[in-house]
């Protein structure tokens, strides 16, 4: 009779989360927003990494926002340039966004859009549209990492500060522009920097991963 094997317990890092352990074929989207004000001028930021290493990074704006719809945007837009019904793994330091995506959204569905105390879902127009982006892949699963600590003991989430400057970058970006204006802000109004499709390189590796898998 064989003997039963004992699960690998997963690892934790110096900083109290679950070590990322990416799994085979799947695509790492880093997210992170960013505001100024809150609401104000926001930014977000997504890096998503190839199976190989391959990098692309992606970024934008809005005059006026909150830091919590700057994260939504952030997993939305890393998922939308991926190629549809693949693997990938949203990494993000927003207990919030993770919560609403992974144990709060069955239950607002089932009131009709409205929270536990009866008030209407905020953001959610993002949240459906989160929701449509993860329904295009095969199978995407969360990550949460404890946000802005750097050094060399958090060396193994480096992507999530570097998604973190992006962010605010794009933020203090659109902030200087809209007091150039001198018309205060817009609500809706919104720029895109450094946002493109992914590149040949990232997509084709993702389809050699695939099938890959399809070969097992």
């Amino acid at each position: 009779m064989p003997t039963a094997s004992r699960a690998r317990p997963r690892r934790r890092s110096a900083a109290g989360e679950f070590a990322l352990e990416p799994r085979p074929g799947e695509l790492l989207v880093w997210t992170d927003g960013a505001c100024s004000g809150n609401p104000g001028p926001g930014g977000w930021a997504a890096i998503v990494v190839a199976p190989g290493g391959a990098t692309v990074e992606l970024s934008g704006s809005d005059r006026h926002t909150t830091n919590n719809r700057m994260e939504y945007t952030a997993a939305i837009e890393g998922l939308r340039h991926l190629p549809s019904g693949g693997r990938a793994c949203i990494v993000t330091d927003s207990r919030l966004m993770l919560d609403s995506m992974t144990k709060w959204l069955a239950g607002w569905k089932r009131k009709g859009w409205r929270t536990a105390g009866g008030d209407p879902v905020k953001n959610q127009d993002l949240v459906r549209a989160l929701e449509a982006e993860i329904a295009r892949h095969a199978e995407v699963r969360w990550h949460w990492v404890r946000g802005h600590e750097t050094g060399a003991a958090h060396a193994h989430k480096q992507l999530n500060d570097r998604a973190d400057q992006l962010a605010v970058a794009a933020a203090r970006a659109t902030g200087g522009f809209a007091r150039r204006l001198r018309s205060g802000f817009t609500r809706g109004a919104s720029t895109s920097a450094r946002s493109r499709p992914i590149g040949p390189s990232l997509h084709n590796a993702h389809l050699r991963a695939q099938e890959e898998r399809r070969s097992v």
